[in-house]
């Protein structure tokens, strides 16, 4: 490894991260440069108890730093909220804008649906490839459109509405041109199969740029539905900024809806190449529901309401209870979009059948809560959802969006969330949306984002064609399809552009993640994941900052996917002096033993200085860093470099040890 210079106000948090790679990566030795100061640690040939650890401690005693770092010391959900959308700018296809802000990104497919006769430019790149496919893209849209419709008060706080309008607005400009008679839809641009044997920058694409559509004859109603959905709530959005617009896309979707109604058909029986990709294994029976939701909350016109109703049987709305919500499964998202009919009103003669649509969205929501008997969402030991070996953040995402909306149904309801194994409360519901949120942006085993560009530990080597080039700009001659896979691919450094803002696929079962571009199962980023986050962050960002919400809420301890968490003995109402999350960050076997490090996050979460922490360890059998041990045996006070804990701060201490963690709590503080 090669020495690294970084600012010297980034000191603890570059030689936390030198030191854990050391220790993950086994390295026989480390060099890093941290402001003023070059250290080398060097570590045994092979892993012992003592010697790390004891280079650790010394390293960092010489340099006079905390380990405290950023993703201890809280998240910002504003940061996330903006890098979320800025992912959209970097899937763009077509010329792009003089106001463009992904600056590595050049103009790309010029000429899509030229052969073909039609214009197609436009519209968004799916994933790390360069295929424009109709159904996750217009998903995509929907999903952004009601993150504004449900947070625009946040966003607009946060400086981003602007942004979150453009991304929509990029999306359904293409669906205009796609939609231009009222029975005819293009839905993809470009296939998987010759797309996926290139590996290229989307400026020097030669893979042929085939453009499909549905009509009367080919029908596609799960991607003409999606798309009236998309529509349809986007005309929501921009209602108050640009009415003329709206009525037009609240026109398209009318017309794309009767379509997809009207002529009835699998969109992969009409497009066989999107069968190996997008397939629809949930058919479009949720997709014709899912769209005539959006078109009553658009029109409030009641043949909307009374279709989901009297076909609410015979398409699955009160059937299906769902333990997943996607790009190919609305049925979630349904259910919570019809349940906020009953809170606001307006659907009095369909209440009993809003009722029973309501039930299945609470099934989902307590699944994903562990609280639905046997039939939970599977979850990992760190406390994530998982739903699949595949992009299982997308899921996550779409679930957390779904907890934070109803979360705000409960609240205006003034009601509770009722599960087979207990009630959840609005703000337990909302404490649940932001675990996972925090999961994704570091606080997991690895202790890493996996938002791509924030914070200082994310992934580097992300399955996306653009950002693994070098930009157009840096490197003006083209890179060959095959030339792409032979230098680029397989190329073990860093990606040459940050894609920030990517929602990669994220960790497995175990969470275990393996930051290789080949790994395109984890390492892969998509529209379709990323657009569920504008709303989740937005909601929390909102939470953070006091605008209209609740404060922070202490997670019960039966709560699902929460860490162990100790209070302190003075808490103030609902919260307590500081939060503990243990974490393990390594094992490995000594003597046929097996031994782990604990890595234990205090955080500050009183709402006030913390000057003086005095805490309890017991069960500690190991060596400990990071915290001053007093006279007294077991006691521990804040290290000498630590003299004040800020509200919201917070720092880390590591102890290695066999068997179970120790047990930390606190004694006093003040």
């Amino acid at each position: 490894m090669k020495s690294q210079t970084v600012p010297t106000n980034a000191s603890s948090v570059a030689l936390h991260a030198l030191i854990i790679s050391a220790f993950d990566k086994q390295l026989p030795y480390v060099d890093g440069c941290f402001g003023n100061i070059c250290v080398r640690l060097c570590s045994p040939p092979k892993r012992t108890m003592a010697r790390p650890i004891m280079s650790f401690a010394l390293a960092v005693l010489l340099l006079g730093c905390s380990l405290s770092s950023a993703a201890e010391d809280g998240f910002s959900y504003r940061e996330a909220l903006t890098k979320s959308l800025l992912f959209f700018e970097a899937q763009r296809s077509g010329k792009l804008p003089a106001d463009q802000r992904v600056k590595w990104r050049g103009d790309s497919a010029l000429k899509d649906g030229y052969s073909q006769g039609v214009d197609l430019v436009g519209g968004y790149y799916d994933a790390g490839d360069h295929v424009k496919f109709g159904l996750p893209m217009a998903y995509a849209v929907t999903m952004l459109s009601w993150s504004v419709i449900e947070f625009e008060k946040e966003i607009v706080d946060a400086g981003q509405l602007e942004f979150a309008l453009d991304a929509i607005r990029w999306g359904t400009d293409y669906f205009v041109k796609a939609h231009r008679q009222p029975d005819l839809l293009w839905v993809q641009v470009g296939d998987g199969d010759s797309d996926h044997i290139c590996w290229e920058r989307a400026e020097d694409m030669t893979t042929p740029r085939t453009a499909y559509k549905v009509d009367c004859e080919h029908p596609g109603s799960e991607v003409a539905a999606e798309t009236a959905a998309a529509m349809a709530a986007a005309s929501i959005v921009f209602r108050p900024y640009d009415s003329k617009y709206s009525d037009l896309l609240l026109l398209h979707a009318r017309q794309l809806f009767s379509f997809a109604d009207t002529y009835r058909g699998r969109y992969d029986d009409s497009v066989h190449s999107v069968r190996k990709y997008y397939p629809s294994s949930t058919g479009y029976s949720d997709e014709l529901l899912w769209a005539a939701a959006w078109l009553f909350e658009a029109t409030d016109d009641k043949s909307y309401l009374n279709y989901v109703a009297q076909n609410a049987v015979v398409l699955g709305g009160t059937g299906w209870a769902v333990t997943e919500f996607s790009w190919d499964n609305k049925y979630a998202g349904l259910q919570v979009l019809l349940s906020k009919v009953l809170v606001r009103g307006g659907g009095e003669t369909c209440n009993a059948t809003l009722n029973q649509y309501k039930a299945k969205a609470e099934f989902f929501l307590c699944a994903c809560l562990q609280k639905n008997g046997g039939d939970n969402v599977e979850m990992t030991p760190g406390g994530l959802l998982y739903f699949h070996d595949w992009q299982n953040l997308q899921y996550v995402s779409s679930a957390a969006f779904l907890s934070a909306v109803y979360s705000n149904y409960l609240r205006m309801a003034n009601a509770n969330l009722v599960c087979p194994d207990g009630q959840i409360s609005p703000e337990m519901l909302l404490k649940f949306a932001e675990s996972q949120a925090d999961y994704i942006l570091g606080k997991n085993p690895k202790s890493m984002s996996y938002l791509v560009g924030y914070r200082w530990n994310y992934p580097t080597h992300v399955h996306h064609r653009g950002a693994s080039v070098p930009s157009i700009f840096e490197l003006p001659s083209a890179v060959g399809c095959i030339d792409g896979f032979d230098y680029w691919y397989v190329n073990k450094d860093s990606n040459p552009n940050v894609i920030e803002g990517a929602l990669v696929g994220g960790p497995d079962l175990k969470d275990e993640f393996y930051d290789d571009r080949c790994k395109y199962e984890q390492t892969e980023p998509s529209i379709a994941g990323n657009a569920p986050l504008v709303g989740l962050f937005a909601a929390l960002d909102g939470l953070e900052g006091d605008k209209g919400h609740s404060p922070k809420y202490s997670t019960p301890d039966s709560s699902p996917g929460s860490k162990q968490k100790s209070a302190g003995p003075n808490p103030k109402p609902n919260e307590a002096a500081v939060e503990f999350v243990h974490t393990i960050t390594n094992t490995w076997k000594y003597q046929g033993e097996d031994y782990f490090r604990h890595q234990v996050t205090v955080k500050n979460t009183c709402g006030e200085r913390i000057t003086y922490l005095k805490l309890k360890i017991e069960n500690l059998t190991g060596p400990l860093w990071g915290l001053s041990q007093t006279q007294e045996k077991k006691m521990y006070e804040l290290p000498p470099w630590l003299q004040v804990l800020e509200p919201g701060a917070g720092f880390v201490f590591v102890y290695i040890q066999g068997g179970p963690q120790a047990a930390v709590s606190v004694v006093a503080f003040r």
